[in-house]
């Protein structure tokens, strides 16, 4: 097996490298004028690549907040209620909005795909071509035995005709569920101890390698990122079919993704998310907002801000931390700041450098803090709230905490700038917790999520099947009493 380094030159020069990997940026005169390229004009030619989502387009609902004096509600959010206005006013009417009462937007990325989180398909959405244009043959990547990541990239793999590699946290379950189950279905699944996985780089790197076997070779992403920019080999019409040949049935070409995507690669999609949502009649260039987003691995915040440093939107990054340390979340932003910077030459005026050194997201506590994973009591009640309100559905693990967060700025904000909650999905993760539960437990979780009454369920001395009315499909087997 060989290590295979694309030939590639850098946009920026040894020094100004040597400075990308220092805790503060610095810039000079020099280099500022060197690499002044403009907002738009950069990002145009930065977007301007094959990409897996044939549209960066995505529905925008927006949530109304009330507080009803007469009602006396336990729970998360006490006496308030939420309206869902599925079809608002955007663009020009959304300046003229007067903004007179507590509201928020949300972004339906999670309505992109059935399987697939939003969060997850646009991170794919610029890294899946880079790697389908060179040949790729197999992919590696990591996560929890829930990981929403692996499942994604099960499926997306699936969908292209790669193989995927998935290194799931922990021992095999009993009954897969949930993401398990999608990544178990789609992908080639292996568990793998707490103490190795903890090493994630070596065995990645290592596992990797092991699937290349001597006659293939291993690709670095960052290297097929950094070369993308160079060859312009993205830069086909998203209509054209990917011929490159394989160097042969027998020999494989295999890249590595990082845990949750955590690649300078899975920035693009939210970039391109972030300049369809800039157009004149969506958000505009102009109007203040504050993008609320819940953070796993941190990687679609840090694409936001670049987005938006980019284009030069008045527009604020609130990344709900969820997985990770405050230090932790901000070395994740100051090394995908790095590699982004030295493989796309981004602008780096003065001004630049200081937003860069203040850092582009603002990352905040949860307000109900617990170990990543715990479901706190009252919380799938909250959710359920949400669902019959709004006809939105939001998990406990991840988009109930942004959901929280949009709430509460939404009502310190009237008046002032728009909230904007970017809905990465989570949906299956709600499955997957109540095929944990208990048979009652089932019964309740699949009727408040789904909207439907169960009619149906069959029982043996070893498996219980769960059916429902307009499918009559197993939707989950889980273990018996």
């Amino acid at each position: 097996m060989k290590l295979e380094f694309v030939n590639k030159q850098s946009f920026v020069s040894a020094a100004l490298r040597k400075e990308f990997h220092s805790r503060k940026f610095s810039t000079t005169p020099q280099v500022a004028n060197k690499l002044n390229i403009g907002g738009e004009e950069f990002v145009s030619k930065l977007l301007d690549r094959r990409w897996a989502l044939v549209s960066p387009d995505t529905k925008i609902h927006q949530i109304k907040v009330f507080q009803h004096v007469k009602l006396e509600q336990a729970g998360y959010f006490g006496n308030i209620l939420f309206r869902n206005n599925p079809n608002p006013l955007l663009g020009d009417g959304m300046l003229e909005n007067s903004n007179d009462h507590a509201s928020f937007y949300v972004v339906r990325d999670d309505l992109l795909h059935p399987l697939v989180n939003g969060n997850k398909a646009r991170k794919l959405d610029g890294l899946l071509p880079l790697l389908e244009d060179n040949s790729v043959t197999d992919v590696v990547t990591c996560g929890g035995c829930q990981s929403a990541h692996a499942a994604a990239v099960a499926v997306s793999c699936a969908e292209r005709g790669l193989t995927s590699h998935l290194l799931l946290r922990g021992e095999q379950p009993e009954t897969a569920t949930g993401y398990g189950l999608i990544s178990m279905l789609y992908g080639n699944a292996t568990y793998v101890p707490r103490a190795l996985y903890a090493k994630r780089d070596t065995m990645l790197a290592s596992h990797a390698e092991f699937i290349a076997e001597s006659s293939g070779s291993v690709v670095w992403l960052s290297d097929l990122f950094e070369a993308s920019f160079m060859n312009h080999v993205s830069k086909k019409p998203i209509s054209v079919q990917t011929d490159a040949p394989r160097l042969s049935e027998n020999i494989k070409k295999v890249s590595i993704i990082n845990e949750g995507a955590g690649d300078a690669a899975g920035l693009l999609g939210v970039i391109r998310l972030v300049h369809y949502l800039s157009q004149h009649h969506i958000f505009g260039k102009d109007q203040a907002l504050n993008i609320v987003v819940d953070s796993g691995t941190g990687t679609t915040a840090v694409g936001l801000g670049i987005a938006a440093l980019c284009l030069g939107l008045p527009w604020e990054v609130t990344a709900v931390m969820l997985a990770d340390t405050f230090d932790g979340y901000r070395n994740l932003e100051q090394r995908l700041v790095t590699e982004f910077l030295s493989c796309c030459a981004f602008p780096l005026s003065p001004e630049v450098v200081n937003k860069l050194n203040d850092g582009i997201v603002h990352w905040l506590e949860r307000r109900h803090p617990r170990k990543f994973g715990n479901v706190l009591k009252g919380e799938v009640d909250t959710c359920q709230q949400i669902a019959q309100q709004t006809g939105i559905l939001v998990d406990p693990i991840y988009t109930l905490a942004a959901w929280e967060q949009s709430t509460i700025l939404s009502r310190e904000e009237v008046g002032g700038a728009k909230i904007v909650m970017l809905h990465t999905g989570g949906t299956l993760g709600m499955f997957g917790l109540a095929q944990r539960s208990s048979i009652p437990g089932i019964w309740y979780m699949l009727t408040i999520l789904l909207g439907k009454d169960i009619y149906k369920y069959k029982c043996s001395t070893e498996k219980v099947f769960v059916m429902v009315e307009w499918d009559a499909w197993p939707l989950a087997r889980l273990p018996g009493k």
